[in-house]
């Protein structure tokens, strides 16, 4: 079975509820009406509804919710738990206007347990999936930032990139808890994580401040998460290439086997991921937001109807795991 039919078996009838808030895009309708029909989760619209019907697409046993004929006293409710959910940071006037914003709208539905998660990105920016999710939904207890992973895959192998889309720069500590995140991605797609941090040294062969983040930033991991296996810092061709793995870390248990890489700044993920998608043929699904509390997915903006569709079925696993 291939990775996304073991995750289609794992959310099957599990009626997970995922919300689109950009739901009169057509990309995302017909993602929508595929989930529905393979019993995959409940997908749920945010748009006008004579605009998605108008479309001609199946969508009559779809749930659309249009913001401007959402109930008073519903939208009342929001707003106020909005305000409270802000400590003191936003008032009633300006949660009412957010929450005219369809992500604004739909974080605040997630993060009522209204909706078990939210995808996102296919006409708007990262920024604007993004700040609505660190706004309300905010991260993990013990998780001080998000990152973006890309799941790569090509006929067998599967490896699990990060972070390649959210943090340009990190410090060791920030660097550790996304090794620990990407290790708990990585087994919603039944990958038992060999983590690899990556450096241009391998085993302290460079002396660099670079070098001592990375090989802090494993310290950190294996302290953090002591039951996984964390190694670095790492080359890239120690790290997967058990010959070399042999010669300059002999008795390591990730080098030579290594299937989640965590690069030490956005710039080497993001060239990283994308070298490996164009030249070396690899299907990269992402970026899949890691950290928060609840489950969002952001799409690109280039996205097609099957990569809404894998991504929606991947943040309903996701929820499974909360």
């Amino acid at each position: 079975m291939s990775i996304f039919d073991d995750l289609k078996a794992d959310v099957k009838n599990k009626n997970k509820r995922i919300i689109f808030p950009e739901g009169e895009d057509e990309r995302i309708i017909k993602a929508a009406v595929r989930l529905k029909t393979d019993q995959l989760l409940e997908p749920v619209l945010i748009g006008n509804a004579e605009n998605i019907k108008n479309t001609g697409l199946l969508t009559e046993n779809l749930e659309i919710i249009d913001i401007n004929e959402y109930p008073e006293a519903k939208m009342n409710e929001l707003a106020d738990a909005l305000v409270e959910r802000r400590k003191g940071k936003t008032d009633l006037e300006t949660a009412h206007k957010w929450l005219l914003n369809e992500n604004y709208f739909a974080t605040m539905l997630v993060y009522l347990n209204k909706a078990d998660g939210l995808v996102s990105g296919a006409i708007h920016s990262t920024g604007d999936t993004v700040r609505p999710a660190l706004q309300i939904i905010k991260t993990k207890k013990d998780v001080s930032l998000i990152s973006g992973s890309f799941l790569m895959q090509k006929e067998s192998q599967k490896y699990l990139f990060a972070d390649c889309a959210i943090n340009i720069d990190l410090t060791a500590q920030q660097m550790a808890e996304i090794a620990v995140e990407s290790a708990k991605q990585a087994r919603i797609f039944n990958i038992d994580p060999k983590v690899a941090l990556l450096s241009f040294s391998t085993d302290g062969s460079a002396k660099s401040e670079h070098v001592d983040k990375v090989s802090e930033a494993t310290r950190i991991a294996q302290q953090l998460d002591p039951e996984t296996d964390y190694d670095g810092e790492l080359q890239f061709d120690a790290a997967v290439a058990s010959e070399v793995a042999a010669q300059k870390k002999p008795n390591s248990k990730v080098a030579g086997k290594a299937n989640v890489f965590i690069f030490p700044d956005l710039q080497s993920g993001n060239i990283a991921y994308k070298v490996a998608q164009r030249l070396g043929g690899y299907e990269a699904v992402g970026p899949l937001l890691q950290g928060l509390a609840k489950p969002v997915s952001d799409l690109s903006r280039g996205c097609n109807e099957e990569d809404v569709y894998k991504v929606a079925i991947i943040t309903a696993a996701q929820s499974l795991m909360n």
